[in-house]
């Protein structure tokens, strides 16, 4: 009779509640289906973490996120084995001594969403970051990664903190980023710590009427699906390599649990790739007509928009605002929405589980018919043989 291998429970200390965890939790489940280890996983029912008690919880191993200051105060001087995963560090000295510790690489991430920018065509850049505090840890990391960037290649560093996110400091942190992206010269690329901050900064250029991307290019990190469907403006967004920090942190628990030592061990692990959409799409432009239209356009072409609402917007007589567009674009304001309609559209039946005749209704097309029709004559097949293709 074949004796069964060992299951050892396992703790998994994270915020499900982010995207950034979820998908090191993934990593985790990945390896686990991927391989012979059998493991029988804590972790909260809500996904939260919650750590009181964890010293005298009885199991064989912990992998956590020790971004959190206070999982590493608890985790100290641990009897089990606890891998880490976090930021990396500029100083090797911050890395928790004897632990393994998996890092996502700040310096790469930044790096990453510097040369897009640069392949954008700007030449000024900034970051927008988080209040200095040990929870952020991993937001200064990104800000010195972000200096280094900028002294290496002999450029003016500009880093913005702002206030933190919660409802009576709301008002004045609006009006100060407003205040901040007035004070830049323009055009610029900003680099945001995460997309929940460059959703904040992308908002607040819609709010001040700074037309993005022309004005303000804008990328944040971590490319959360959540984020993004808050947007008016498509977020550019640098991928986290979570699955590979996932695996490869489920990886070295379990090579500890069969006795190989790995305290000390440092693996960074590199971003991904981008997600790049509007946001970052920096195409210089001369003319300011054609700056606040486009940045109406973004706004609000699925909300059925015509020629006229744009003109007025920009304040000037259509025919005027359609002698701008031809020379700067190269075709009418009627094709610029469309272009806009259509490329929500294609978004939108990259996920099969939606209908068409919805798809159509929430990108402002006035029937299921007529978005057959412009779809097929621009992207030369149906909406419905595109859901398909990108299945």
């Amino acid at each position: 009779m074949k004796t069964l291998p060992p299951v050892h429970r396992i703790a998994l200390l994270f915020n499900g509640s982010k995207i950034y965890d979820r998908g090191i939790i993934a990593g985790i489940g990945n390896y686990l289906s991927s391989t012979r280890a059998s493991w029988d996983l804590f972790l909260e029912e809500d996904f939260l973490c919650r750590l009181r008690g964890i010293e005298r919880w009885q199991g064989d191993g912990i992998i956590a996120d020790f971004d959190d200051p206070l999982i590493g105060e608890a985790l100290a001087g641990s009897r089990i084995p606890v891998v880490a995963v976090g930021g990396s560090y500029e100083d090797a000295g911050q890395y928790p001594k004897g632990i393994p510790y998996v890092a996502t690489d700040n310096h790469a991430l930044m790096k990453l969403a510097y040369e897009h920018l640069i392949e954008a065509g700007l030449t000024r850049f900034a970051c927008f970051s988080l209040p200095e505090a040990q929870a952020n840890r991993w937001a200064q990391e990104r800000e010195k990664a972000f200096r280094r960037l900028m002294q290496r290649d002999g450029l003016h560093v500009e880093v913005y903190r702002g206030l933190g996110t919660s409802a009576p400091l709301w008002d004045s942190a609006v009006e100060q980023q407003i205040a901040w992206l007035h004070s830049l010269p323009k055009p610029i690329g900003i680099i945001a710590v995460t997309d929940a901050r460059a959703r904040q900064l992308l908002q607040a250029c819609l709010t001040a009427g700074i037309a993005v991307p022309e004005e303000v290019a804008l990328i944040g990190i971590d490319n959360d699906p959540l984020t993004r469907t808050l947007t008016r403006v498509p977020l550019s967004s640098v991928i986290q390599g979570t699955e590979t920090m996932g695996r490869t942190a489920a990886a070295l628990l379990h090579q500890m649990l069969h006795g190989k030592p790995c305290a000390g061990t440092q693996v960074l692990v590199p971003p991904d790739a981008i997600n790049v959409q509007a946001s970052s799409l920096h195409q210089p432009l001369g003319n300011p007509y054609v700056m606040q239209a486009l940045l109406f356009i973004r706004q609000y072409a699925c909300q059925g928009i015509k020629t006229a609402q744009v003109a007025a917007y920009v304040g000037v007589s259509r025919s005027s605002l359609e002698s701008h567009f031809r020379k700067v674009r190269g075709c009418s304001v009627h094709d610029e929405i469309l272009r806009f309609k259509l490329a929500a559209a294609a978004k939108g039946l990259e996920n099969q589980a939606l209908a068409i005749a919805d798809i159509a209704q929430t990108c402002g097309f006035t029937s299921a018919q007529y978005l057959h029709t412009v779809f097929r004559r621009e992207y030369g097949c149906t909406p419905r043989q595109y859901q398909q293709g990108v299945a």
